[in-house]
């Protein structure tokens, strides 16, 4: 390696070991701090964040809609399994192009993209008339939504200054959890196409949204227009604020990036990204194996064979998620992210075995009352705990973790894995269950303890720090 590269490693690995230091963050005399929080960066997480919205109602309309589909088109037992399935097919063939989409043509127009696709999907469910095109509709639900899962958390993390970058990016599952709350509600008023229509309004908003919010300031860089740099990091961080630490520090980590060779596939799984990807496949793996995806798919079962009102717990379901979310939001940046982390997971550690426990004593044949309790408060219990911080914490974390050389192709991978793995738990699960519903709730509970070990093991803490000193740290010599 170059002198000249060398010494700017060393410089961002001595920011790192005094991150508070020096001119990093602060004003310059007379001036504003870049790190300050500006109206800009508000609207255009607010733009990013609104495809969350669509997730979450797109996730939780095959719930609702199920039994007025099945009526109207005649759908059974099976074909409406393979219509609720279709969206993580569509969201594992969206994961293998997210990356390289979000690459080639930027954040912003692939956010517009992901939009062009929800409402692509919601018209072809609005106007199916028999099982093939609700299926497709459903696949291009899933395909969009890929793309959003991985852009919006690059491109919040990417505009954010770093003492708000967690809380910005955590609004994600916030409002993910806003969308499945408000379709678990408005479900019930409505009829299914009705709520198809409903489900295309947030997607036309962040479709028009993207023309009036800046590209990330990294990717302008990255792709040679660093002219524009400065211009887009004085509209996010305000016209008179200082910006030019942040604006040498993202030139100075390109420089570093574009004069390595051209990264492969294959090149990601260089010794020196080891750290990055295992905590990036860890933190998302460990969160869909420790019961997320079942317990939000099979509720309704879970609560029946429990002896609980179904009704009650998935409404109760829904409101829980909401506060608990803005908690986690509000939590990202003051306890960091380690410390949330596995507060959340030894919550639904906890959860899971309230829950084994209940059908424990129900197949011991001992008190039916205690075991409808224990399940209930078990479930409302993963859900509060879930939503956070293990719901949104992961994805905040690939998004700093991940380095902007392989960030494409990594995210790809990343995301990938993350619905095939959802595939195999919503197929899965059921057969399970029928194995031993105890037994399959000890096991999540074993998993969720062994993610409170993953992350105080091998998860660094991000807070306050900029994506180039994260990225140096974990790249930096090995």
């Amino acid at each position: 390696m170059e002198d000249g590269q060398v010494n700017r490693r060393l410089l961002l690995e001595e920011k790192i070991e005094d991150p508070d230091g020096g001119s990093r963050g602060e004003a310059a005399e007379g001036g504003i701090s870049s790190s300050s929080v500006t109206a800009v960066v508000v609207f255009s997480t607010s733009v990013a964040v609104v495809g969350s919205f669509s997730y979450g109602f797109a996730a939780g309309f095959s719930s609702q809609a199920e039994s007025g589909i099945r009526s109207d088109l005649g759908l059974s037992t099976a074909a409406y399994s393979l219509f609720g399935s279709m969206l993580t097919i569509g969201g594992m063939v969206g994961a293998t192009v997210s990356g390289k989409v979000a690459d080639l043509i930027g954040r912003r127009f692939t956010m517009l993209l992901s939009g062009a696709w929800f409402i692509l999907g919601w018209l072809a469910i609005l106007f199916a008339q028999g099982a093939w095109m609700l299926d497709i509709g459903r696949a291009v639900l899933g395909f969009g939504i890929a793309l959003q899962t991985f852009v919006a958390p690059a491109y919040i993390g990417e505009i954010s200054p770093k003492n708000t970058r967690g809380g910005f990016t955590a609004a994600n599952q916030l409002l993910n959890c806003c969308g499945l709350s408000v379709v678990y509600f408005v479900g019930n008023l409505v009829t299914w196409r009705t709520l198809a229509i409903i489900g295309i309004i947030p997607c036309m908003v962040q479709v028009v949204g993207v023309f009036f919010i800046p590209e990330s300031p990294r990717w302008l860089v990255k792709i040679g227009k660093e002219k524009d740099l400065d211009a887009t990091l004085r509209r996010l961080r305000g016209k008179d604020a200082d910006v030019s630490q942040e604006a040498a520090d993202i030139r100075d980590y390109i420089e570093i990036v574009q004069q390595l060779p051209k990264a492969k596939f294959l090149d990601m799984f260089q010794r020196k990204y080891a750290h990055s990807l295992t905590i990036g496949f860890g933190l998302l793996l460990l969160a869909i194996f420790g019961g997320t995806v079942g317990i939000s798919y099979y509720a309704s079962s879970i609560y029946e064979a429990a002896g609980c009102s179904v009704s009650v717990g998935t409404t109760t379901m829904a409101i829980v998620q909401i506060p608990f979310s803005v908690l986690g939001l509000l939590l990202m940046d003051k306890t960091g992210r380690r410390p949330l982390w596995m507060i959340s997971a030894a919550g639904t550690c906890l959860a899971n075995f309230l829950i084994g426990l209940g059908f424990l004593l129900q197949n011991l044949n001992l008190n039916k009352d205690l075991t409808a309790i224990l399940v209930f408060s078990g479930i409302q219990l993963y859900v509060a705990t879930f939503s956070a911080g293990m719901a949104s914490t992961p994805w905040v974390v690939v998004s700093e973790m991940l380095p902007l050389d392989i960030k494409g192709p990594a995210g790809s991978l990343i995301t990938f894995c993350n619905w095939a793995s959802a595939w195999v738990v919503s197929y899965g699960y059921i057969f399970i269950l029928d194995w031993s519903p105890a037994g399959t709730f000890f096991i999540l509970a074993g998993i969720c303890a062994s993610t409170v070990v993953f992350v105080a093991k091998l998860v660094p803490e991000t807070k306050g720090r900029t994506l180039e000193e994260i990225q140096a740290s974990l790249t930096l010599f090995t």
